[in-house]
């Protein structure tokens, strides 16, 4: 049956479960428009951490729903990078098998758990050229069944009604991919980066079209340990500093307090820049052609200073997300990048659910 939408109607909930708070973002029918968001920070432990429990997660996720006007219950969540294997693949041309079947038997040797109880996807990239001959590059996306069972339930225990999951990295190409729509866009190779509070995701695209993503193990938590360590102080007190301290104007910080969190944050800023040039590295051997076209740096860690480095590191244009750019909203207080998934998931269309 053809579904028809007035202006009334709403889109689905992105629902945004990340390890140290929950995102709720709802557009309008017609994806035009912003018309509810929530952010909800997880209870944290008395080791100042985030509390993990699924207790923890529903009552914050019940809450959030709640404090605000979400229209209807239909949901599409995210599957976070940490419940995800995620790898790209280079195989030959399949002769007598389809590619499924390939892709199939070669992801099961590489799985880090029991592929029988696993759901396993791939999305096909360009070709690519291996010494004389062409091979195909394709990204594989496992999870366990269990974790797809577990998050289904918890949805629904807080009274939602879950349409899709939907993998992270696709959520933030959909994101980006409506923001950036002229032509000349569409043949750009962008590299999108996502730091979230314990992973990144790193995603290279060539308009609409994947090519290479992998997940890193680092993200703010990292920084936080960093900075707590430097300055010798409790890792909720260093958290604070830093997220207060880099959300004030800069003519609004200390100068003192300022070297310091960038003496401690200056190594582990390294090793983000030192994984971002080997995917970079990998990207340009395997896809021979034009070079990425810049860097857009997204998700609830980002920040004007690490763009800068980062452009400076990988000799690259780097720029913050704005998620919010392609809708009409009214102004959002915190850091605009932390909403990148969130929108990436409402914006998923009716015809996909």
């Amino acid at each position: 049956m053809m579904r028809f939408f007035s202006w009334r109607r709403a889109g689905p909930i992105g629902v945004d479960i990340g390890s140290s708070s929950v995102k709720l973002l709802q557009l309008s029918a017609d994806r035009q428009q912003v018309l509810e968001s929530v952010c909800w920070e997880l209870p944290r432990g008395e080791d100042g951490l985030p509390v993990r429990s699924e207790e923890a997660i529903l009552h914050t996720l019940c809450r959030a729903r709640q404090a605000h006007h979400f229209r209807g219950r239909e949901a599409v969540l995210a599957m976070g990078a940490e419940e995800l294997f995620i790898q790209n693949l280079r195989l030959p041309e399949p002769k007598g098998e389809s590619l499924e079947k390939l892709v199939l038997s070669e992801a099961a040797s590489r799985l880090p758990f029991d592929p029988a109880e696993a759901e396993i996807r791939f999305l096909r990239t360009e070709p690519v050229r291996q010494a004389d001959t062409i091979r195909l590059e394709v990204i594989v996306l496992a999870c366990r069944r269990t974790v797809i069972t577990e998050k289904v339930a918890l949805a629904e225990k807080a009274g939602l009604i879950p349409v899709a999951l939907e993998p992270q990295p696709l959520a933030l190409l959909r994101c980006y991919h409506k923001q950036y729509r002229r032509e000349s866009d569409q043949q750009r190779r962008t590299m999108y980066v996502h730091i979230g509070a314990s992973s990144t995701t790193v995603l290279i695209a060539r308009g609409n079209d994947p090519m290479f993503i992998k997940p890193i193990a680092w993200g703010g938590r990292h920084m936080d340990e960093a900075v707590a360590h430097h300055l010798q102080m409790s890792l909720p007190k260093a958290s604070a500093l830093r997220r207060h301290h880099g959300d004030r104007r800069a003519d609004q910080r200390d100068p003192e307090v300022s070297r310091s969190i960038q003496q401690a944050l200056r190594p582990v800023w390294d090793r983000l820049a030192n994984e971002l040039a080997m995917c970079t590295r990998y990207f340009s051997v395997t896809f021979r052609g034009d070079p990425l076209s810049g860097l857009v740096l997204g998700g609830g860690e980002a920040c004007r200073e690490l763009a800068d480095w980062l452009s400076a590191q990988l000799n690259l244009p780097c720029q913050l997300a704005d998620p919010f750019r392609a809708f009409q909203c009214r102004p959002f207080p915190g850091r605009p990048t932390q909403w990148d998934v969130a929108a990436g998931l409402a914006l998923r269309p009716p015809s996909e659910n």
